[in-house]
């Protein structure tokens, strides 16, 4: 027996966004920090900013679509069926 799972709504909505602020502050605050101590030059913050940081966004919105309910596997869908005009 499957189990019911509401969708989620505007708090979760509101959550993810918060969320998704909170994890590109603490991401570029941790780059920042990195560089000021003189662990990333230049060059290698330049790289993490433009090429890792966007994919670190990827694993923090992954990880709260799941923590809020948003991960919706095939069981999921819906057939949707064109009408007639």
């Amino acid at each position: 027996m499957q189990s019911s799972r509401p969708a989620p709504g505007p708090d979760a909505a509101r959550a993810f966004r918060l969320g998704m602020f909170a994890g590109a502050l603490v991401g570029l605050t941790g780059i920042g920090v990195l560089y000021w101590s003189g662990a990333l030059t230049l060059l290698l913050f330049a790289y993490t900013l433009v090429l890792l940081f966007p994919v670190y966004l990827v694993f923090v919105a992954v990880g709260l679509s799941l923590w809020l309910g948003y991960d919706k596997d095939a069981t999921a869908l819906r057939p949707v069926y064109r009408t007639e005009r």
